[in-house]
């Protein structure tokens, strides 16, 4: 049997792999200035320092990961607690990672590490929707997650810059960024009926859960159940 190894051209950071990045993760950035800029205000807020903001966003780079730190730093949670819930939160990056895998054979060790770093929720709905289409191109691959990392940090800085005239930061719906760039990057990856049915179950499941009190590990059971249902019924109706 032959396996298509992916190709490593694109490896170089070219001027064409970057203009292809950037027409892509055009609305990721959309969506992490705002939603950057509402975490610098509530970080500074909270009584971190301009700088450990800003180091939190290049160091960890994990926004609902950041958010929640943020929250538990002002509730008076130990440093322990922090780590503790944060980690949870983000076990679902192994998930995506494992999804991901197959098409990154033949990367070098570097090159992994370095993309595994900056995956995030939305470069993996991107990313998939990408290596669908055919083998991953090395340089514009790791241009996106560094133009959303950019943006991040970019959101970051003008938060903690604007800290002191903003007030409060829900009047102004920025919250409301993330959700509406999920869904711009969901749709896109809607192939069919099984698909749809997916994305309903993982979302109902995750708010009962998060009613029953699973708290972070909400959205990973969440993940878990919706796919098992899926890959069931579509084994089911393939019979």
């Amino acid at each position: 049997m032959n396996v298509r190894m992916p190709t490593m051209d694109g490896a170089r950071w070219a001027p064409e792999a970057l203009t292809g990045a950037l027409r892509q993760v055009a609305p990721i950035v959309l969506g992490y200035l705002p939603v950057g800029f509402a975490y610098g205000v509530l970080a500074l807020k909270t009584g971190l320092s301009p700088l450990n903001t800003v180091l939190m966003s290049v160091l960890v780079f994990a926004g609902s990961a950041q958010l929640i730190a943020v929250g538990l730093l002002a509730a008076g949670a130990s440093p322990l607690s922090v780590a503790a819930t944060t980690f949870v939160v983000n076990l679902r990056h192994l998930l995506m990672a494992a999804s991901l895998a197959p098409h990154l054979r033949g990367w070098s060790a570097p090159r992994l590490a370095w993309f595994g770093f900056q995956l995030t929720d939305e470069t993996f709905a991107l990313h998939s929707l990408r290596f669908m289409q055919g083998p991953p191109r090395v340089g514009e691959t790791l241009w996106i997650n560094a133009v959303a990392q950019g943006a991040w940090v970019a959101g970051t800085i003008l938060g903690v810059a604007a800290s002191t005239a903003v007030a409060d930061v829900r009047p102004l719906g920025l919250d409301y960024a993330l959700p509406a760039m999920f869904i711009a990057l969901v749709v896109g990856q809607v192939r069919g009926a099984i698909h749809v049915l997916a994305g309903l179950a993982a979302a109902g499941l995750a708010l009962w859960l998060h009613a029953a009190g699973a708290g972070p590990w909400s959205v990973i059971l969440a993940t878990l159940g919706a796919a098992a249902l899926a890959t069931g019924v579509s084994a089911w109706t393939r019979r």
